[in-house]
């Protein structure tokens, strides 16, 4: 039996930037075990997210998965740009931790009322990779917050941040600091890969990094594990 999985995301789902994790996950299972349908939009945060739920349960899915908060968390670090990304994004207010578990919370609480779908959370992609740096510290945060939705909301956190963590630890990464992924630097990543025609996973090895290709949207080895979480807390148990 064919499991219909619904992936609800940012710009890691929307997989411009990043390596695709819902092709990997397909590949993970045999011909016919999954059905996969995309959600993902550059850029948004918990409240964008929210506002686009229409589409989704329009045609329920058998299994739902969420990965937002990355652009949220982001907002919380100095230098983010967030004036902008408010008027890019619409949204009617400044980014914050309590705004971010409301609308999260919301989110969860819609999917339940008006599908059937086993729904689960996952916690954020480590932001850059020195662990002990302002963003990773931020992803964690905004990685409780999510699990505290779930245990709140009755549904599973799948454990993303925990694996990435392991995976930076044994790595033993030179450590980088954290840059923010200006739109210049997003476009020229694009450009590489798209012009130049590089990978995705030789560009993070230019740039010295593990999991992402520029210490936010993922590589092969980090989008390897977002579909390895997906497949042990989602599929394997509808199996």
């Amino acid at each position: 039996m064919t499991t219909r999985l619904a992936c609800l995301g940012d710009s890691l789902t929307r997989a411009q930037f990043s390596v695709d994790y819902l092709g990997l996950l397909g590949r993970r299972r045999p011909v016919g075990d999954v059905r996969l349908a995309r959600f993902g939009v550059n850029g948004d945060f918990a409240y964008n997210l929210l506002q686009r739920l229409d589409a989704v349960v329009a045609d329920p899915p058998d299994a739902i998965t969420v990965l937002i908060g990355t652009n949220d968390a982001r907002a919380s670090l100095a230098g983010y740009p967030v004036e902008r990304a408010m008027k890019r994004k619409k949204l009617p207010r400044r980014p914050s931790a309590d705004w971010f578990q409301q609308c999260l919370g919301d989110v969860v609480a819609r999917l339940r009322a008006e599908t059937d779908a086993a729904i689960a959370l996952l916690s954020l992609p480590v932001l850059g990779q020195r662990l002990d740096g302002a963003a990773a510290h931020a992803s964690l945060a905004y990685s409780r917050m999510i699990a505290e939705v779930a245990a709140t909301s009755g549904v599973p956190c799948l454990p993303l941040h925990e694996r990435q963590t392991e995976e930076l630890r044994e790595a033993k990464p030179a450590p980088l600091p954290y840059r923010e992924v200006t739109p210049a630097a997003a476009i020229g990543v694009l450009a590489e890969h798209a012009v130049l025609r590089r990978s995705l996973d030789a560009i993070s090895r230019r740039r010295g990094l593990v999991l992402t290709t520029d210490h936010v949207h993922q590589n092969s080895r980090g989008a390897a594990l977002v579909a390895e979480v997906i497949e042990a807390g989602v599929l394997t148990r509808s199996t």
